[in-house]
């Protein structure tokens, strides 16, 4: 039975009158009866004491039962902040493809923030840091506990933050600082981490000084048609048995972690799927979020439409899982092979090759045949529905304490026990040759392939290669590494520093009885699901948490550990496998760590267990062959912001695209951080309104360099009318920033294409 608030007040106020009056009428029967009178005044004190804690509980309670303020068992905050690093002239992080340097902006980058914290103990506390990179980083984790921690001193520190990217291959690149994945950025690029990280700290700033009195729920869905698994001949690999417990080659569940303030009112989630951020293709320039920052941008603008892209309160942080095998291009992997025999047929499944070669074998989003843009406004859209789903559905409560557990593990040649007590080893890092042969989401080149485990000799041009980048394998890492072939034994390679990690960050977070395993690295499929279950029996036969702890995946996390395939998966050297840097016993290896660290996690757990040494600081020797700005300028009779290309006089309609172009200055002398690179503005009143920014998918800006030399570019704005966008009169703004090429003085300034009417 529900009890209204009202009918609680008047309750309340019923009695205090009844007993008042029952207090008076015996008092006057009983004037000769003084020890009658001090029992009853007794009585009524007690009464009065009853009634008064009585209206101060109702104070806090609210209309759906909620206790606030002390009485709540967590407090929660959110926070958001951008962290766009240079949209142009940069090289993109994912697909590895030197011809992938950005042009220009779709959407912006922003990390979200998620605190947790006891509120009957605040400084147990948990950071959840959701970022649009493509994977957590070392250096770039260590940056960001340092400022935090030093901020707040006590409250966050290694073992409780963690930083998890949405792995998505549309952001800048450059940040990481291992060489390897610096290669294709030419080294290390400082404006994308420093962005990261400046954004990244106010997104915690911002959380923290939200933190207030809430409570937390958890749910899960069926989500179909947003992703397939890319290498099912090696999924295959794993026992029949095993199989036989999913329905699928990949995960379709859907967790949801809610956040709700004191009063009932979301404040935001926690979302968890696997999916790779791979809707934008490799031809795409454009810096943008992929689908899982598609779904969040649609999430934070249907529940606050009047604020903009990063602006609004409620948080939505759509996170990765075990990605591994997945994929957004759910329509299948086909031939792109113009005049070929095979062109338009499916690729052949064994190793994605058509025509024996990689190079043509693409994977298709839904809609591939519009944009690659339509395909994650698709594959964005079902996550961002599936986490409705579970927001307007049922939910159990969470409840129990906050706790967190971090420690270092080298995974060069460690040595455990298998369950079955059998000695297993890892290795150091190395890549495979199906490595270079990439995946449908993104082929590889020349005349590598997945699925290439052979023992044989290789190709003798690719030996001397392989020999001449990084260091011979010796013959204990290529027995342990057996059967990959190694490529890039980048674990001896330690020239100009370390190519890959040897030491990786294991991390487990928990809320109650919901467990977050914070893993550095992209689990498969069926990795996941081993992982998942190994430790929730940990759990609870440890009697850490009940039969209702609840598990997911986070990933990859606070070191780039590459990917983590399954033994059997491994011995099929997909691209997956053969991505494992540590060897076969990679997944096994992490299995046994976790475990290890399972009762830090219990509500009276204290103390810090045992760790390996951090890894070494690589940032400081990083090398970068990028060049600075060296000058903007402007054509004769011309002046920055001066338009070259107009709008047209002819009004809008919606569906329609509007653009204007203007003489450009490069956006890397300011990346506006918090700010925008262009504004759709809105006549209102005789005043100009603004309603769209560079944040929102309907808007893109691209700039041109025309003339290196001489410091020539053009800025392009442009927006694609929506449905419902009210008829009136608009312009485009572009907010740009000039570097002098003598001084290096960079002056801003703003120019605005002439008004346009939408009918």
């Amino acid at each position: 039975m529900l009890i209204t608030r009202r009918a609680a007040a008047e309750g309340l106020i019923l009695f205090g009158a009844v007993a008042f009056t029952l207090y008076m009428t015996l008092c006057a029967h009983a004037q000769d009866l003084q020890p009658l009178r001090n029992a009853m005044a007794t009585k009524f004190n007690r009464v009065v004491q009853a009634f008064v804690q009585s209206v101060a509980l109702f104070a806090l309670w609210s209309g759906d039962g909620a206790i606030r303020g002390a009485e709540a068992q967590y407090l929660l905050g959110l926070g958001t902040g951008d962290i766009t690093g240079p949209v142009v002239e940069t090289n993109m992080m994912g697909y590895a493809s030197l011809a992938q340097t950005d042009t220009g902006l779709h959407m912006r980058q922003r990390s979200r923030a998620f605190i947790v914290a006891d509120a009957s103990n605040p400084s147990s506390r948990i950071l959840f840091i959701n970022s649009d990179i493509a994977m957590g980083d070392t250096g770039i984790r260590r940056s960001i506990v340092s400022a935090v921690s030093a901020k707040y001193p006590g409250l966050y520190d290694n073992s409780n933050i963690a930083l998890v990217g949405t792995h998505q291959h549309s952001g800048v690149g450059g940040y990481l600082e291992n060489l390897l994945p610096q290669l294709t950025a030419l080294g290390y690029v400082k404006e994308t981490a420093d962005a990261i990280v400046q954004g990244t700290v106010l997104a915690v700033e911002r959380a923290h000084s939200s933190l207030a009195p809430g409570k937390l729920s958890l749910g899960n869905t069926t989500v179909l048609n947003a992703n397939i698994n890319r290498s099912p001949s090696a999924y295959l690999a794993n026992p029949a048995a095993e199989r036989a417990q999913y329905q699928y080659d990949q995960d379709k569940d859907m967790t949801l972690l809610r956040f709700d303030d004191a009063n009932g009112n979301s404040r935001g989630f926690l979302n968890f799927f696997a999916v790779h951020g791979t809707s934008l293709y490799e031809n795409n320039t454009l810096v943008s979020t992929d689908n899982k920052g598609m779904a969040a941008y649609l999430y934070e603008s249907m529940v606050e439409p009047n604020s903009m892209p990063g602006n609004a309160t409620f948080v939505a942080g759509f996170v990765q899982s075990n990605v591994g095998d997945t994929s957004p291009n759910t329509l299948g992997a086909f031939c792109e092979s113009p005049g070929k025999p095979w062109d338009g047929q499916p690729c052949e499944v064994e190793h994605s090759t058509c025509g024996n070669k990689t190079q043509d074998c693409h994977g298709r989003g839904p809609g591939f045949q519009i944009s690659c843009f339509e395909s994650n406004r698709i594959i964005g859209n079902a996550q961002f529905e599936g986490a409705k789903t579970i927001m307007n559905g049922g939910r159990v409560p969470v409840s129990g304490p906050v706790k967190s557990v971090h420690a270092y593990m080298n995974m060069s040649f460690r040595s455990f026990n298998l369950p079955d007590g059998t000695k297993a080893q890892t290795c150091p890092p190395a890549m495979g040759y199906s490595f270079a042969g990439g995946t449908t989401d993104g082929p590889g080149a020349f005349d590598f392939i997945q699925g290439d485990n052979s023992s044989h000799p290789q190709n003798p041009f690719w030996e001397i290669v392989k020999n001449a980048v990084t260091s011979p394998a010796p013959p204990e890492q290529v027995a342990c590494q057996q059967p990959k072939p190694i490529l890039l034994n980048t674990g001896y390679t330690h020239t100009p520093y370390e190519w890959q990690p040897n030491t990786v960050d294991v991390q487990m977070l928990r809320v109650g009885q919901f467990v977050m395993l914070i893993m550095p690295g992209e689990l498969t499929t069926m990795s996941g699901r081993r992982m998942r279950n190994a430790l929730r029996n940990a759990l609870i036969a440890q009697k850490v948490i009940g039969n209702d702890a609840y598990v997911v995946i986070a990933g990859p996390a606070n070191t780039y550990g590459h990917y983590v395939a399954t033994k059997e998966e491994y011995g099929v050297q997909r691209y997956e496998g053969a991505s494992t840097l540590f060897g076969q016993y990679t997944l096994d290896a992490y299995i046994d760590r976790y475990t290890q660290l399972v009762p830090y996690l219990a509500p009276t757990a204290t103390g810090t267990p045992s760790s390996d040494a951090a890894p070494a600081e690589q940032t400081s020797k990083a090398m970068s062959l990028r060049t600075g700005v060296v000058l903007d300028n402007t054509p004769i009779g011309k002046k920055f912001g001066q338009i070259s290309t107009d709008v047209s006089k002819t009004p809008y309609k919606a569906g329609q695209k509007v653009a204007a172009s203007f003489v450009g200055a490069c956006p890397r002398n300011n990346l506006r951080l918090e700010g925008t690179f262009m504004t759709v503005d809105q006549q209102i009143n005789g005043g100009w309104k603004t309603v769209r920014t560079d944040s929102h998918d309907s808007t893109i800006f691209e700039w041109k360099r025309d003339n290196l030399v001489l410091g020539y570019s053009t800025s392009t704005l442009s927006w694609t009318i929506e449905d419902g966008t009210p008829a009136g009169t608009y312009r485009l703004t572009y907010y740009g920033d000039w570097k002098n090429g003598l001084g290096g003085k960079i002056t801003a300034f703003t120019s605005s294409s002439s008004s346009f009417t939408v009918a």
